[in-house]
């Protein structure tokens, strides 16, 4: 039977970020997806132009409508603006078996803030400890962490205090913003996993952290294991920057056929543990 994911987020209409680059990843990695929009947000490559919220109680329509009828094999959240939000789908979620991933979008590429502040306590107190694993950049981190971030030492830190103090089941804290290869740090109950990529020089970066954490989410409603999935997630959002479309004004969008299409560079075509 094909599994299925859930994504719960805001949008993009030029369809790099948000609920449209979840839902090109799903498709990407053969698993059936299904949205509920939390947020209309005109965006574009260049920068957030507004946003409106919708009503917590037609978000709460939205869940119902799915989890009455198709039951995802994992869900992931993105942005989510306001602590009544937050408090509704953790109310939602902590039944669920499912495999929860947290994306805690905070900030967008351009700098504009995406989440309300008091909020930023909400998702430590009730969305992270949930959780299978939370996926957030450096920014997003000090945040959750309340510590400056400078170096990879850092980052190790901030992954081990999201597991173990704020009760996330694994963390993984991305290294794109740190001086260096792009070094993503894995902590979970095991321990630590580094993964590596070289860096690449591109400003069409846009909804890299969307997708990463779309593509985590498909493999875990495959059943594969939190390493397994962020190992393929890594692969699948080097190829995706490597093998840029180049469109945008500004920040422009990475390729969500790079890695089918593409394949890692240096790697034969269509090459991954999934194959």
């Amino acid at each position: 039977m094909i599994a299925s994911a859930l994504t719960i987020a805001g949008t993009d209409p030029t369809g790099g970020a948000g609920i449209q680059a979840d839902l090109k990843s799903f498709q990407e990695r053969e698993v059936y997806g299904m949205s509920v929009v939390t947020s209309v947000v005109a965006q574009n490559t260049m920068g957030v132009k507004d946003v409106q919220h919708l009503p917590v109680d037609f978000i709460e329509k939205q869940l119902d409508a799915v989890f009455q009828d198709i039951m995802p094999d994992a869900v992931k959240t993105g942005m989510i603006a306001t602590s009544e939000m937050m408090e509704l789908i953790a109310g939602k979620l902590v039944n669920q078996q499912s495999p929860y991933v947290i994306d805690p979008v905070m900030v967008a590429k351009s700098g504009h803030e995406l989440m309300e502040e008091k909020s930023k306590q909400t998702v430590r107190d009730k969305l992270i400890p949930l959780a299978a694993i939370a996926t957030p950049n450096i920014p997003e981190a000090e945040i959750l962490v309340e510590f400056p971030i400078k170096n990879l030492s850092d980052a190790k830190r901030a992954a081990r205090l999201i597991v173990e103090e704020l009760g996330a089941g694994a963390a993984i804290v991305k290294g794109g913003h740190l001086p260096g290869e792009a070094v993503d740090v894995l902590y979970d109950k095991q321990g630590y996993q580094l993964f590596q990529s070289p860096r690449l020089e591109t400003k069409h970066t846009h909804g890299t952290g969307c997708t990463f954490s779309a593509v985590i989410t498909s493999e875990l409603a495959k059943g594969r294991t939190i390493p397994e999935a962020v190992a393929i997630g890594k692969e699948f959002i080097t190829a995706a920057i490597h093998h840029t479309l180049g469109i945008g004004k500004g920040n422009g969008p990475t390729n969500h056929w790079g890695y089918r299409m593409n394949g890692l560079p240096g790697k034969k075509k269509g090459v991954d543990s999934n194959e």
